[in-house]
């Protein structure tokens, strides 16, 4: 059969479990659609979260940002790894026995203010929308080369599909068609990863063949890939050309953005205890590493296998894939010297995304009309199809190919329906029912929040087919968002009896403020605009982050020193939730007298 074909019956397959799934599990009340009535066993729990946590950024963005970056790109790598382990360790079992199933929530209460959880409601919002928007993204990329039609017909079959599950299932529907998810996307991302192993290295595990010799030759992949670069003009692959305060800043960003993930966050409430949300922490980060290690060697095999079949070759004269992905616009090559040849060297090859024309060159190619004539470089390729395409570079089979697309579509869709899950708790729950209608039926809000995810997976459409960058990079944004206004007032709530409410209040507004007037000024471009020379400490957009963190626990602390001290009540429900009771036995649930103020 040809890669089409597969797809479809791949693709059609996953999304019938998927949807039977979420027909099978409907929630029938508010509890189950929030966190899936609290019954998940460890191991399931363990498998959505990870699926929760492995979104488009992970499956599709980071292998591609890395093998175009090098060095560069294990700052993601990096952050993303160490940001699970912060947020299993350090926040996640301390805010399950807090029993509050959501950030604002957990605000609202811990800083007994409703102007407290009304910005949190507001930071989660935005920093879901973000996050959303790089997932429909890679919704429709894999849409646009797969079922071929173009990425804005992708993003609307992504929509229609998360919104089926999500809406009608919840946290319930969405917790095991997670799991199911997981299977997918983890056996889609190790299978062509193994074979392309075995065809370059000989090692059945990639992990191996990252850092072994080419077959039948001695010299090493890495190498070989070093020379490759330089050969063309780029940075040698293993060297770094970021600034050392830029990547910790982005590394600290993602760190602790992650630790402010609202949808991450709520899956520790879906198990009965807070023993098991420590024990599904321990799954998750197991499941996570599989791919986490695999990621660099698909990075470099896919680097290398590019490199390759690519540079200096002829149009004419080049394998079917390059065509294929040159339909959905996310592949181009301009002939700039008119020799027929690809000339792939540094520089950009346009100025901006492809605008092709109705005209064929002389060699067959699609001739477009934003050139960048002050470079030699000839091919543009956008990162985020460098997973994807990776088994048709490598030649294997069809069956393969299309299991990529499935996993791919799995990731991102796993992670959406999680984030649109917040966006309706932090509008049904924490805004409606805590806020508005206090005596709302358990029936009412359960529609209050099904309208809520409804309107949501509109607007995440939209961010999907008007993103602003690359996933990965849509998705840093979204984690230094978390980092700027979340972060701060999560950790001094946890470990902090003297925060108060005016300090977190601040801090949170102060935070979310900078941050978002950075990345309007040096992302896009608005506010007067700014280059790389102007950034502050020389920090870029997607670790800037870390600086507006340092700047909310600055505002919080001197704010809360000048202002009154938090009531009794609740300094002594921040040393429950940090201390066993006296006699030495832990508390397994939370007392509802602490917790109803």
């Amino acid at each position: 059969m040809d890669i089409q074909t597969w797809t479809y019956l791949l693709v059609g397959l996953s999304f019938a479990l998927y949807i039977g799934i979420a027909i099978w599990s409907k929630a029938g009340s508010t509890k189950e659609f929030y966190v899936a009535g609290g019954g998940v066993s460890p191991l399931a729990n363990g498998m959505a979260t990870a699926a929760d946590w492995m979104s488009a950024a992970s499956f599709i963005s980071m292998a591609g940002l890395i093998s175009f970056m090098g060095y560069d790109g294990g700052v993601y790598l990096m952050g993303w790894t160490g940001g699970y382990v912060l947020l299993a360790l350090l926040l996640a079992p301390y805010l399950r026995k807090f029993g509050k199933f959501t950030v604002p929530d957990f605000i609202g209460d811990r800083y007994y203010s409703n102007a407290a959880r009304t910005v949190a409601v507001i930071c989660a919002l935005f920093v879901s929308f973000t996050y959303v928007a790089g997932q429909m993204r890679g919704v429709g990329v894999v849409f646009s080369r797969f079922l071929e039609v173009d990425i804005n017909t992708g993003v609307v079959i992504g929509m229609i599909i998360v919104l089926f599950y999500a809406v009608l299932g919840g946290m319930k529907g969405i917790t095991y068609t997670q799991v199911a998810q997981y299977c997918v996307l983890i056996f889609a991302f190790m299978v062509p990863a193994i074979f392309i192993s075995i065809q370059m290295t000989g090692h059945v595990l990639p992990q191996l063949g990252f850092g072994a010799t080419l077959n039948g030759t001695d010299v090493y992949l890495l190498d070989k890939l070093d020379g490759l670069s330089t050969d063309l003009g780029f940075a040698a692959y293993t060297s770094g050309s970021k600034s050392m305060i830029d990547v910790f800043a982005i590394t600290a960003a993602l760190m602790v953005g992650t630790a402010g993930l609202p949808h991450v966050i709520v899956r520790f409430f879906t198990v009965p205890r807070v023993k098991d949300a420590r024990i599904s922490a321990g799954y998750a980060l197991l499941f996570i590493a599989i791919l986490y290690t695999t990621a660099p060697a698909i990075s470099a095999f896919a680097r290398t296998n590019l490199l390759q079949t690519v540079s200096n070759k002829e149009y004419s004269l080049l394998p079917s894939w390059f065509a294929n992905w040159e339909k959905t616009g996310l592949i181009a090559w301009t002939d700039k010297n008119g020799d027929g040849k690809i000339q792939y060297t540094a520089g950009a090859a346009l100025t901006g995304k492809p605008e092709f024309t109705e005209q064929r060159g002389a060699n067959g190619e699609r001739l477009l009309s934003n050139v960048n004539t002050a470079t030699t470089n000839e091919l543009y390729v956008d990162r985020d199809i460098m997973v994807l395409a990776n088994p048709e570079i490598a030649q294997l089979p069809n069956w393969v190919i299309a299991l990529v697309a499935a996993g791919g579509l799995a990731a991102a869709l796993s992670t959406a329906a999680g984030l649109l899950l917040v966006i309706s708790t932090s509008v049904a729950h924490d805004l409606i029912k805590k806020q508005l209608k206090p005596n709302i039926s358990d029936k009412g809000e359960l529609w209050a929040a099904r309208i809520a995810a409804a309107g949501a997976v509109v607007v995440a459409g939209y961010f999907g087919i008007n993103p602003p960058d690359f996933v990965a990079a849509v998705v840093a944004l979204a984690f230094g968002l978390a980092a700027a206004s979340f972060f701060p007032a999560i950790i001094m709530g946890i470990f902090s009896k003297r925060m108060n409410k005016e300090g977190a209040v601040a801090g949170m507004v102060v935070g979310l403020t900078v941050m978002l007037f950075y990345i309007l000024k040096y992302k896009f471009g608005f506010l007067g605009g700014g280059t790389k020379e102007d950034w502050w400490f020389g920090v870029s957009p997607e670790g800037f982050g870390t600086i507006a963190m340092l700047i909310n626990f600055a505002v919080s602390m001197i704010i809360s020193r000048f202002t009154p001290a938090p009531p009794e009540e609740v300094r002594e429900m921040v040393e429950h939730i940090r201390y066993p009771k006296s006699d030495g036995t832990p508390r397994e649930e939370e007392p509802s007298s602490v917790l109803a103020h």
